[in-house]
């Protein structure tokens, strides 16, 4: 163990035990060696002024009690978390590139001189972490900032924002309540009241144009209407489920199948001829043929039969390419 982790290990020994704790206790707890141990007590005492006492009669070490607990001097972490915040800290630039490099700049400078001591070094970390990202498309950090400070904030937003499918110049104006801020397949979503339409719609943060923040309150949804129209159909598209799409997979893909959630109360059975049946819920249909479509002839939908229509449809227009 580094001489940082030493250090924090021992104090939390110290600091969670009522009674005096043995050097055969910290050789076990720390799997070190009574030289090493014996050095860390004389770091904390002689660098931090920890009050390590050792009680003869017990055999054993502890702090001294003056009416208040010691802790080590400003934010400490023992080594499995400073290695935590630097994967957590590569994920964030992953996710969002760029948004949060000013402010975690002196974060990553702290844990590099916590590290100093250490046997592996931040830089290392580009090397032995990969995160991919497929399909994930760019928001421009200052409306996510807004849109984050709206959120938490509980204000209002006037945005422009662009359809899917419109034209350039066809980026309608709309008043929102953010309520919830949603990462879903490597993209950024907020759902919301639109003001306009008097009713919940979710949109795409790279869609968004421009943004206004206003200092009008914010309107409340109950999470319970926020999940019964946002969370119960499925992936991103809202309402109510209407529907039950039964698949039936290859008994090739079936363990794997039967071990992944594509809905939270989706519900799946073996056939007696090794198939996995998958019954789905699901509102609106597009993003459900799309997944379906990934699995090619190890899938076949078996009801309701548009959507087995729509999936055959798509698979002809597919097969037509290569005719």
């Amino acid at each position: 163990m580094d001489r940082l982790g030493r250090i924090f290990k021992l104090h939390q020994i110290l600091a969670h035990h009522r009674h005096p704790v043995s050097m055969a206790t910290l050789q076990e707890k720390l799997g070190e060696s009574q030289i090493n141990i014996k050095r860390g007590i004389r770091q904390l005492r002689d660098h931090f002024h920890a009050p390590i006492d050792y009680d003869r009669s017990r055999n054993g070490y502890h702090y001294l009690k003056d009416g208040n607990a010691f802790e080590l001097p400003g934010l400490w972490f023992g080594i499995e978390e400073l290695y935590s915040l630097l994967v957590s800290e590569r994920l964030l630039a992953a996710i969002q590139p760029g948004l949060f490099d000013d402010l975690t700049a002196p974060l990553h400078q702290r844990i590099e001189k916590m590290l100093a001591d250490g046997k592996a070094k931040s830089s290392e970390l580009p090397n032995r972490l990969r995160i991919l990202s497929i399909g994930g498309r760019k928001v421009r950090p200052t409306i996510f900032l807004r849109v984050i400070s709206a959120l938490l904030e509980r204000k209002q937003l006037a945005i422009a924002y662009r359809k899917p499918d419109a034209a350039d110049s066809a980026n309608p104006k709309r008043r929102i309540s953010p309520q919830r801020l949603i990462r879903y397949r490597d993209n950024w979503y907020v759902d919301a009241w639109c003001h306009e339409k008097r009713a919940l719609r979710s949109f795409a943060l790279d869609r968004i144009l421009a943004v206004q923040p206003e200092k009008i309150a914010a309107k409340n949804i109950p999470d319970t209407q926020l999940n019964a129209h946002f969370a119960s159909g499925y992936g991103i598209f809202a309402g109510a489920a209407k529907h039950i799409a039964v698949l039936r997979f290859s008994a090739t893909l079936a363990q794997r199948v039967a071990a992944e959630e594509w809905h939270p109360v989706q519900q799946g059975k073996f056939t007696e001829d090794g198939r996995y049946e998958l019954r789905i819920p699901y509102a609106q249909s597009p993003e459900l043929v799309m997944d379906i479509l990934k699995y090619g002839a190890e899938v076949e939908v078996v009801a309701p039969k548009s959507l087995r229509e729509k999936v055959a449809n798509k698979i002809r227009a597919a097969a037509a390419h290569y005719d």
